[in-house]
């Protein structure tokens, strides 16, 4: 439990903020590059920490990511005109350059020829970076930290799908949700199955029975590492030689999930929009077996996850879409000085634990947790995570989303499974 100040020292982050203070040292996921692509501006609108900009690609190819708002007038600059050099205002023709500054004012150069008005006149800009066909964004001090090289970030033949959908509830109970490793067997296992069961899905007219939870956990475990917690697990049937156990998987600090096995990879980052907002990006991996080429992607494919079907009620029937409806029933942001924590919370007591730690070094004007000023020992930051996950060593037999909605790259992922085959086959 925490007290209503501690939980709105931990949630608030807006600017000034202590979490924002912490949140804005570190690079944050805020579009996947071929929304970039796909937009007739070549804008998009993004609100990052509570603070509303616009990101852009000038037509010399290079990234920005300035104020929404022109100084001059406040219009949204996501409506403005992309030139070879930064993003004119389509009210007055100011035009700004990829730091933010006022590089054009038309009329006032007209009357003023030699005057200085615009250097008064620059707005916010960050600095943003694409990797793995996202795009990162950092909003804290300068100099700039390095990007990370998360290992599965730098994976070489691969196939890779984004999935991005915008949740009402706080960051932080979106992220507490990873290291709460027995919610799997009663959301996902128990109510996953409860709602296949439902008679409109059966078609048989009335609810056949209550399932049974998913396999019950025997044993959960945690321990902080370099990059954050790793997370553990014996179910039903498993033991400590499992690689579940053995090996774990990770939670990188502050908001990161790393999950997967060795055919394919999940990172999930819970990107604070502002108090009451979170922006969740999936990013899968999908590894072509060692020795076999993966399909060639051209880039790398966006959808937008949606929340609710046609009726207004929660779409349930992904994982991920049930992690959604959890996280969000919750409220805004969840009432921690009301909970009750027991024996299977003690990954959520150690995260706050270090998140509390990490924010101290922050306020101190120290680099926390996962800041890096150097690149790491070739170039990658290499992460545990399991290769046989829950047992089950045989490939996917076919490519089932996480989460609603489906890659507009299925097939590519369909043959990447398929380099498994003389390997790890299906599960007949």
């Amino acid at each position: 439990m925490l007290s209503i100040k501690e939980n709105q020292l931990l949630t608030r982050v807006g600017p000034g903020t202590a979490m924002g203070t912490l949140m804005r040292r570190y690079w944050h996921p805020i579009a996947g590059s071929a929304e970039l692509e796909a937009s007739p501006f070549r804008t998009k609108e993004v609100r990052l920490m509570g603070e509303d900009l616009v990101l852009y690609r000038d037509r010399s190819g290079r990234l920005g990511l300035i104020d929404r708002w022109c100084s001059h007038r406040r219009v949204n600059m996501a409506y403005g005109v992309v030139e070879a050099d930064g993003l004119r205002c389509q009210y007055h023709g100011w035009k700004f350059d990829h730091t933010g500054a006022c590089a054009e004012q038309p009329f006032e150069e007209t009357v003023h020829p030699d005057g200085r008005f615009k250097e008064k006149c620059g707005i916010v800009g960050y600095p943003v970076q694409e990797r793995a066909g996202l795009v990162f964004a950092y909003l804290g001090p300068q100099p700039a930290p390095l990007l990370p090289s998360w290992e599965p970030l730098m994976w070489d033949n691969v196939v890779r799908d984004i999935a991005v959908t915008e949740l009402p509830c706080n960051w932080l109970q979106c992220q507490e949700n990873s290291v709460d490793p027995t919610h799997s067997e009663w959301l996902h296992g128990f109510f996953g199955s409860y709602i296949r069961a439902f008679p409109e899905r059966t078609g048989l007219g009335v609810q056949q029975q209550i399932p049974r939870a998913g396999r019950r956990h025997k044993k959960i475990g945690f321990d902080v590492f370099d990059y954050g917690i790793i997370k553990r697990r014996i179910q039903e049937g498993g033991s400590e030689e499992d690689e579940d156990w053995a090996h774990g998987h990770p939670i990188l600090f502050p908001n990161i999930l790393l999950v997967g096995d060795q055919f394919s990879a999940t990172l999930q980052f819970r990107v604070p929009i502002d108090d009451t907002h979170t922006l969740h990006v999936s990013q899968y991996i999908f590894r072509a077996a060692p020795g076999m080429p993966a399909p060639r992607q051209d880039s790398v494919p966006v959808r937008f996850v949606p929340l609710f079907d046609e009726q207004g009620s929660w779409v349930v029937d992904y994982t991920f879409n049930q992690d959604y409806m959890a996280w969000s029933q919750q409220g805004p942001i969840a009432e921690r000085h009301r909970e009750k924590l027991g024996e299977g919370d003690k990954g959520i007591i150690l995260y706050r634990r270090l998140l509390r730690q990490q924010l101290d070094v922050a306020l101190r004007g120290k680099d926390p947790m996962n800041v890096f000023r150097k690149e790491p020992d070739g170039g990658v930051i290499a992460l545990p995570m399991e290769k046989v996950k829950r047992g089950v060593a045989s490939r996917p037999p076919v490519y089932i989303p996480g989460e609603a909605g489906y890659s507009a790259d299925a097939a590519q992922i369909e043959q990447t499974y398929a380099t498994w085959d003389p390997i790890a086959p299906p599960a007949r």
